[in-house]
């Protein structure tokens, strides 16, 4: 894998940090803010409708600006956001600043997307992928957890300015290592806008998406709220938050690493084994999680899961979306925070009912099985090594 790619993966590292770290810092800003548990976990909705929102739009934008300046405009457009949420004492702003933040972070990632893409033969995007992907799994094994330890050391303002700090080095890398070319130079003779757009009419191209969109649904809704089931739940301290985070990251690097190998040309192994799995990880999760040791045992595994098939989904958008180069990017980031907006807002709406804090497990294992529902009828469009537009 070329340089560039993991100088990328260092930026999405950043933007990872931030996106996931509110799971182990909304008591804290709860408390501080004067708001309840579940209003502060719209922050995260906030953050992924603003990805949804923004990745299409940006990306629209974007497609014929200079590439590295684009990525640096978009790093320096986040690092600033979260100076501001660091500052400010009202929640609206706070959430105001999570919506800029999460249309800077669509416009780098739409682009980064496609710029991994661009990087490798067409028959290792899956690997691309993995490798881009894993600056947000680090993050989950890394700056989360640390990002948690350090706003219960610290205060979760503490937190939203070491990811600021964050995105220095990552600009730099951009700067050194991303060619400073235009994006149509380098896809020249391409197709028009709007017949990239009219991709999102192709069924299969849909149907991949909305696949991907209710994994990822899944997989926010229960980690958003995972802190109160460690410590309310399981009666353990704040602390091991962080080690369940640790988990939790370390599962999903595992979890996408293994796909990206087998996403390009056996996808259907990863989505016919892991689907199942996934469905009987939510449950045996929301049954056990009163039970330390199988509570993080389980959240490994549902980690490794969640992002084997997601990584595994959003790779099979960007072959669905071949004919887009310049959007397939959007496309599949949009694909990933619509389940990241949907999902902690069904988890949500779960806590006061009489499961409690087990909730959001319990409606992770709901959008499971949904999944695959919904996937069965259509196993051989979803599970096919290449988009159908390839083959023919």
């Amino acid at each position: 894998m070329p340089l560039p790619l993991y100088l990328l993966a260092m930026a999405v590292f950043a933007m990872g940090t931030s996106e996931f770290m509110l799971a182990g810092l909304l008591p804290g800003i709860a408390s501080d803010l004067d708001v309840t548990v579940g209003t502060a976990g719209s922050l995260t909705s906030a953050f992924a409708v603003g990805m949804v929102v923004g990745a299409p739009l940006v990306a629209a934008l974007a497609r014929n600006w200079p590439r590295r300046s684009g990525l640096l405009g978009f790093l320096v457009a986040f690092a600033a956001a979260h100076a501001v949420g660091a500052l400010t004492t009202s929640f609206p702003v706070l959430f105001a600043t999570r919506i800029a933040a999460a249309l800077a972070n669509a416009g780098f990632l739409a682009v980064a997307l496609t710029a991994a893409a661009a990087l490798v033969p067409a028959d290792r995007r899956g690997r691309a992928l993995a490798v881009l992907l894993s600056g947000t799994t680090v993050a989950t094994i890394a700056g989360v957890p640390g990002g948690s330890a350090l706003g219960t050391a610290l205060g979760w303002r503490a937190a939203f300015w070491a990811v600021a700090v964050l995105c220095l080095p990552a600009a730099l890398g951009v700067l050194k290592a991303i060619p400073a070319g235009r994006v149509k130079d380098e896809a020249s003779g391409g197709p028009a806008l709007r017949a990239e757009l009219a991709r999102l009419t192709r069924p299969p191209l849909l149907l991949v998406m909305l696949l991907g969109a209710l994994v990822n649904a899944a997989t926010f809704g229960s980690f958003t709220f995972l802190a109160p089931v460690v410590t309310d739940t399981a009666g353990m301290g704040e602390w091991w938050v962080s080690v369940a985070l640790v988990l939790f990251g370390a599962g999903s690097f595992a979890g996408v690493t293994a796909a990206g190998r087998l996403s390009d040309r056996r996808p259907g192994l990863v989505l016919a084994g892991g689907g199942p799995l996934l469905l009987i990880g939510w449950t045996s999760l929301a049954a056990l999680a009163d039970r330390p040791l199988a509570l993080f045992v389980l959240v490994f595994v549902q980690g490794a899961l969640s992002f084997a098939l997601g990584g595994t989904l959003i790779t099979r958008v960007l072959y669905e979306a071949a004919g887009a180069p310049t959007m397939a990017g959007s496309y599949a980031t949009a694909a990933l925070n619509v389940g990241a907006a949907v999902g902690p807002l069904i988890a949500a709406s779960t806590l006061g009912t009489a499961v409690g804090n087990l909730g959001p497990l319990w409606a992770s294992g709901l959008l499971a099985a949904v999944t695959l529902l919904i996937a069965l009828p259509f196993r051989t469009v979803v599970t096919g090594g290449r988009s159908s537009a390839m083959v023919r």
